[in-house]
């Protein structure tokens, strides 16, 4: 009997679940390679439109921002007028976002355009989630989950590599450009894809939307997100400092808004019984420090490379091509021997260890060669580092959405692909700042990477404590026979 059968659910939302598959992939592709592409391309915009350092933070920050404050909307929407509608609606923005990005003449038009592309993104990624959890059965749905890592892990590290080759190979006479010209074609074929593949499908219990708390959420993070970039170059004036302050109390004041509002029979933006699950709540705050270390040392190591140890951006682009190897080696070795489903939350602390010994090692590397490292020297370390990413990531996503109902998925998509987009913003300011800020006070550019590079380490170490508030393993039933 087929799970169509046995649910009462139409069989045409099952019928075509790998091809639709395909396509959420591909529209989770485009983000993340855009969401990474800048770290190399970054100081080629830079001195082609000009601007103060802080725009190769703002190239990463605003997109992963609006993508961020977007996202929980983006879900809701999808329950309210319908996921693949929805798909269609944010992949068309994106990739209009993407040739306003291309043609942009100005930094201020630059950044503009990338938040239009963050807040189309916004509402393209939830969908994804919501119709996997509704197409796939259950015994299928941590394939379908685990497909989700190694593309996750191959397009963030992927996403510096190919901005180099393009910035390098100036293709038409479009420069730095074409990173973002090329989601013309990709977008247009997800487009295609997504008409001919995914079902429509929402959720019954929607009613409307929450604009109050669309506003809270937004509030809250451009509170925390603006200071944490422009501090630096205002030197840091008191109301910087304020702001983020500001940004807590109306985090809380959110919670406590959503939670009344779910109490008293309204339809909130955050569906509150999520955060009393173990998995969901714990995936959370592990995601949300995992991607602020891994977000914040790309970014700086590709401004590092290009800017202090000066390579081209092909290089650049190539020196970070080792943790792409890793990342997919990893994954493919973990996944063949289906350490996700066995080993479930040990293989994240697994990886974190291995991640630590890798980010650790570049910083090695960099203390005995100094400024004449060469990408080979540096290879070993950003190996170890892919692989020890990609073993907290195969058992991520199918761990935290595991107890997520049917009716709560558009909300859970949303929180989780927004904090994960939180986390990358908060990583692009944070650490950002951080590394300029030390160039600033006059330290070398060596110093200045391992002073980061430690920094990152530690946040590792925080992702491998915060792990223990996950369950053992995805499903009951796997934590039970694993006792």
């Amino acid at each position: 009997m087929t799970h169509a059968a046995t649910t009462g659910a139409p069989a045409e939302l099952y019928r075509w679940r790998w091809p639709a598959l395909f396509v959420i992939l591909a529209a989770e592709v485009m983000d993340l390679v855009d969401a990474m592409i800048t770290t190399i391309a970054g100081p080629t915009i830079l001195a082609d439109l000009g601007g103060s350092s802080s725009l190769i933070q703002w190239l990463g920050a605003a997109y992963t921002m609006a993508l961020a404050v977007g996202l929980i909307t983006g879900g809701r929407l999808g329950d309210l007028y319908g996921r693949r509608r929805m798909f269609l609606v944010g992949a068309a923005g994106f990739t209009l976002g993407s040739l306003l990005c291309g043609l942009a003449f100005s930094p201020e038009t630059l950044v503009a355009a990338r938040v239009v592309q963050g807040l189309f993104g916004a509402v393209m990624l939830p969908q994804g989630l919501g119709l996997i959890k509704e197409m796939f059965p259950p015994k299928e749905m941590a394939a379908a989950m685990g497909a989700f890592g190694p593309v996750l892990g191959l397009s963030t590290v992927a996403g510096p590599v190919l901005a180099g080759w393009l910035v390098d190979a100036d293709l038409f006479g479009t420069g730095w450009r074409m990173i973002f010209l090329i989601n013309l074609p990709i977008g247009l074929l997800a487009i295609a894809g997504a008409l001919r593949f995914l079902p429509e499908s929402g959720s019954p219990h929607a009613s409307r939307l929450d604009l109050t708390g669309m506003g809270l959420v937004t509030g809250a993070s451009l509170l925390l997100i603006y200071p944490l970039v422009q501090g630096r170059e205002l030197d840091w004036p008191a109301w910087t400092f304020a702001s983020m302050a500001a940004s807590i109390a109306v985090f809380l004041l959110l919670a406590r808004h959503q939670s009344r509002k779910q109490r008293t029979g309204g339809d909130p933006l955050l569906v509150t019984t999520l955060f009393r699950k173990r998995a969901f709540s714990g995936g959370l705050i592990t995601g949300l420090v995992f991607f602020t270390a891994m977000i914040g040392f790309s970014l700086v190591f590709g401004v590092y490379v290009q800017i202090g140890l000066g390579y081209d951006p092909l290089k650049a682009g190539l020196a970070n091509l080792p943790n792409a190897v890793g990342t997919v080696l990893g994954f493919i070795v973990v996944n063949a021997a289906g350490l996700p489903r066995k080993a479930g939350r040990k293989l994240i602390h697994i990886g974190a260890i291995v991640m630590i010994a890798g980010v650790a090692g570049v910083g090695v590397t960099l203390g005995l060669a100094g400024v004449g490292v060469t990408p080979w020297q540096l290879a070993p370390a950003l190996l170890v580092t892919g692989a020890g990413m990609s073993m907290i990531m195969a058992p991520f996503f199918d761990i935290v959405l595991a107890a997520v109902e049917p009716h709560e998925s558009g909300s859970a998509s949303g929180v989780l692909t927004g904090v994960q987009q939180l986390g990358a913003a908060l990583g692009a300011a944070a650490i950002g700042t951080l590394f300029f800020g030390l160039l600033e006070r006059g330290r070398s550019f060596t110093d200045t990477m391992e002073v980061t590079i430690w920094v990152t380490s530690g946040l590792i170490a925080v992702t491998f404590l915060a792990a223990f508030l996950l369950p053992l393993r995805a499903r009951p039933e796997e934590e039970a026979a694993g006792h």
